[in-house]
């Protein structure tokens, strides 16, 4: 395991530990474009770009009435945005850390929205038996990403669909393309959207900073600065710049 990825994991049993008021729902760098602007409630408001990147993937399919997963939910609050808008028959949220999938069963109630632990490497579900598996910002902490895939393939009904968003090192980005086309996946869309996470973390950086700032421990400040994004950090200039790539990809499987 990396240091960084060490790293991660205590920043998410922090966060779980120490976010009484669950004011963190989302864990992602979010999505902006400014040619669609949808309509949030109140209490959506808060995390706009965050929930406009699950949006984003969201409509490029038909949920209502489906059965669906994410893998890599973290806390929820995307899974739960989909639900509550774009009707599944059922919705599971899978997480490696058991916190975060208990705290996903005891702050949302939703009909068919439910969380429990797992690992993207084994999803312990049937052979064929989900339309659509969701993966936001979570696949490039994953050690296999192969048998991630392996799973995501065995899991989708015929003609069901995988929507993924990530980045990855623009290094290693041929590689990933390279692994994804072993797999009989037809895609659908493909867009690079560097531009807009960017675009949604300076939109959203004073709250991002504040979150921070109320929450972190002094000797945390900085890695977490760099963790949500902040202008200025590392994740920041490296999305700016190119040295991550971050992508859209919707694939269906062959019926």
């Amino acid at each position: 395991m990396t240091f960084r990825s060490i790293l991660f994991r205590a920043w998410y049993w922090y966060v779980n530990v120490i976010d009484k008021k669950k004011e963190i729902l989302f864990m992602n760098y979010g999505y902006h474009d400014s040619n669609e602007i949808i309509e949030l409630d109140e209490h959506d408001e808060p995390n706009r770009f965050s929930i406009q990147l699950y949006h984003r993937l969201a409509k490029m399919v038909d949920v209502k009435a489906k059965d669906i997963i994410e893998v890599g939910c973290g806390r929820g609050g995307g899974l739960a945005y989909i639900t509550k808008h774009f009707f599944p028959k059922s919705a599971l949220g899978i997480d490696l850390d058991i916190r975060a999938a208990n705290f996903g069963n005891k702050h949302y109630h939703l009909n068919g929205l439910s969380f429990k632990q797992g690992n993207a490497q084994n999803l312990e579900l049937k052979d064929a038996s989900i339309d659509i598996v969701f993966n936001v910002e979570s696949s490039h902490r994953y050690p296999n990403m192969d048998m991630f895939l392996n799973e995501v393939y065995r899991v989708l009904k015929p003609g069901g669909y995988f929507l993924l968003t990530d980045f990855r090192y623009a290094k290693d980005l041929d590689a990933l393309l390279e692994l994804l086309k072993q797999y009989k996946f037809v895609k659908f869309d493909e867009q690079w959207i560097n531009s807009n996470v960017v675009e949604a973390l300076e939109l959203d950086n004073a709250r991002r900073e504040a979150l921070v700032n109320k929450y972190a421990p002094p000797f945390f400040k900085k890695a977490t600065h760099n963790f949500a994004g902040a202008i200025g950090s590392h994740t920041y200039n490296e999305i700016k710049n190119g040295g991550y790539v971050y992508f859209v990809f919707c694939f269906q499987k062959p019926m």
